[in-house]
């Protein structure tokens, strides 16, 4: 590693120390709503971080990994739960898909080029490392020599390429064409088909990428600025139109990978079986493959008790009750990289040109303490006792407490309140003019709030008529859009594109591994769901990611601007904070879910002690 190099990280530590000492107290540790996530964009579109190794918390509330006794056998198939009630999309390319449960499947295949440390750093122990020249606004991304992929082809630096040219075409699908991606030199210009290619991008050798910016800052080290941390098989898609690649069958039925295992078989919406791959770069997996089931969340526990799975992912902290005394699973837990919010419509997206049209004035929700009352009117820290067994907490921040050294828990965030929340809407002019306990608007005239919210589990209805009533309780007259609860893939298929029919919702994000909010709230991101943007908001996203923001104490000053302006403004408000569970059967051998260690990241070394998963006797 150059000695810039490690200069620069020194000064990024530094920084993240600042942050944390800025907290004022003690670091904190230790629906289901569907998730969206992101890479270093967002389960998606989504964000960001830097945190202390989870390992290290003496406070933790569940163990991070297993290692259960006895001899390994040879091979074997590890069946992994997927807790939902509807099917997986089923977009399995890193540039395209749209969910966390589609990322949760491609996490055993995944074609991840860097890894990252406790700090969510990128090292050089992956397939891919970089060097990074501040002063030139240049990076260097070299590959390891001899990586194959899953159908015996090298990996090659057209691989590395092959993503930014699908992100940047003027016809692709999906969602990361945004104001980082921009930041390549010559992206726009690719983008709006003045050129062929991207400039910015120029094969050095047969191992060695090197990659022009605009600009450079922090979260160039944690995959930010518009490095792009996934390869596509360009020998397999290059050839494949732009607009048809999200329904191809190199993405939908036969997709290569980098990673420990490979797709033998998908059943859409259902299942995926995956099998070793022989090619892996750090060696054939010991398992022989892995069988991922959608289950639906009636019958988790269940499954589980009898000994059906060996995992179970994306499970709800609600089910924790009815699993706690089973003794043929170990509960793994750690705090997740997300949180749930309310959003509220203040515009519009426009497609043609990737940009987000605000109209505050024109909005139902654009009076800004009529949102801000609608945030103190909610009572989630019952929804977290009571629904979740305190495995949730009411979020304060845009940024998770995982994040220990970006995280700032001074911040108040909307607490329970519905005094507060009544007084803010008499000020707003919100009333009750004919005493029917329901306020009208501002012109005396009835007023009706259309609400989109996920279907889920068996509780999901149950906080939806709730948080209704909450709204009640202070005069609100808020209806579901639809008059139900929707669908996953619906809901969101919805809000992306600005249904009328929604004017707030409730959603979630999975914020990946770059702590800049730009992914997800600047004009540019299709990710900016309540579509609100302003001069200010853009100037700050700006200055996080701006070379100034080397400066440890200016970064530190402009993420707090940020949490500030948008608690001020309420587009969103944050929720909830999640704790992960991980149910692991007793059989299973050397899975962790450590930050530091991620199981995802070692799949090769996971075993089974016995031919058939262990049934509890409770």
């Amino acid at each position: 590693m150059s000695k810039k190099l490690w200069g620069l990280l020194a000064l990024l530590l530094a920084f993240m120390l600042i942050l944390a000492a800025c907290n004022d107290g003690e670091e904190t540790t230790g629906t289901d709503d569907g998730t969206k996530t992101e890479e270093a964009t967002p389960e998606e579109g989504t964000e960001e971080e830097a945190e202390e190794p989870a390992a290290e918390d003496s406070d933790a509330l569940f163990p991070l990994a297993v290692d259960n006794d006895g001899t390994a056998i040879s091979g074997g198939t590890l069946n992994v739960a997927m807790s939902k009630d509807e099917p997986f999309q089923g977009i399995f390319s890193y540039v395209l898909y749209e969910d966390a449960y589609d990322d949760e499947i491609m996490k055993y295949a995944s074609n991840s080029l860097f890894t990252t440390d406790g700090d969510f750093l990128i090292t050089d122990e992956g397939i891919a490392s970089m060097e990074v020249d501040q002063d030139n606004n240049k990076v260097l991304v070299k590959i390891r020599e001899g990586v194959k992929w899953s159908d015996g082809e090298l990996l090659k630096i057209e691989d590395l390429i092959q993503p930014y040219l699908i992100i940047g075409h003027k016809d692709y699908t999906g969602v990361r064409y945004d104001v980082d991606f921009q930041n390549i030199i010559g992206a726009v210009e690719y983008h709006e088909g003045k050129a062929d290619t991207i400039s910015g991008l120029k094969k050095i050798d047969e191992t060695t990428l090197e990659m022009s910016f605009n600009k450079l800052s922090p979260a160039i080290f944690s995959g930010g600025d518009g490095l792009w941390g996934y390869a596509e098989p360009s020998h397999i898609i290059k050839d494949i139109p732009i607009a048809e690649l999200v329904e191809s069958d190199a993405v939908r039925k036969n997709p290569v990978t980098l990673g420990a295992f490979k797709f033998d078989k998908i059943v859409p919406g259902e299942s995926v079986q995956l099998v070793a791959n022989e090619h892996y770069w750090q060696g054939k997996p010991k398992l022989d493959s892995v069988i991922i089931k959608v289950v639906p969340t009636s019958s988790i526990s269940v499954a589980l008790q009898q000994g059906e799975y060996d995992v179970a992912i994306s499970f709800s902290a609600s089910k924790m009750e009815e699993i706690k005394d089973f003794d043929n699973i170990e509960v793994l837990g750690r705090q997740e990289l997300y949180y749930a919010y309310l959003g509220f419509k203040l515009g519009k997206y426009d497609f043609e040109n990737s940009v987000v049209v605000t109209d505050v004035e024109g909005s139902k929700m654009g009076d800004v303490k009529l949102r801000q009352a609608m945030g103190y009117a909610l009572d989630v820290e019952q929804v977290a006792e009571v629904f979740y067994n305190n495995l949730r907490e009411r979020a304060n921040s845009l940024i998770p407490p995982v994040f220990a050294s970006f995280y700032d828990e001074s911040l108040e965030g909307y607490t329970y309140d519905p005094d507060k929340a009544a007084a803010l809407l008499d000020e707003a002019g919100f009333k009750d003019v004919d005493g029917d306990g329901i306020r009208e608007d501002k012109e005396g005239k009835p007023f009706e709030i259309k609400f989109a919210t996920m279907s889920g589990d068996d509780i999901a209805e149950d906080i939806t008529q709730f948080y209704l009533q909450n709204w009640k309780d202070v005069g609100l007259n808020v209806t579901l859009t639809t008059g139900r609860t929707i669908e996953f893939n619906s809901f969101y298929d919805k809000v992306q594109a600005d249904d009328p029919e929604i004017d707030i919702f409730m959603a979630a994000w999975g914020t990946g591994t770059n702590p800049s909010p730009a992914g997800l709230y600047s004009k540019t991101a299709e990710y900016n769901f309540s579509r609100y943007s302003s001069d200010f908001l853009e100037e700050t996203l700006t200055n996080i990611d701006s070379p100034k923001a080397f400066d440890a104490d200016y970064r530190a000053e402009q993420f707090r601007a940020w949490q500030e302006y948008m608690a001020e403004q309420a587009p969103i408000i944050p929720t909830m904070y999640r704790y992960e569970l991980v149910p692991v059967n007793k059989r299973v051998k050397n899975w962790s879910i450590d930050y530091t260690n991620e199981s995802h990241d070692n799949l090769q070394d996971v075993e089974l002690v016995s031919d058939t998963a262990v049934k509890s006797t409770k």
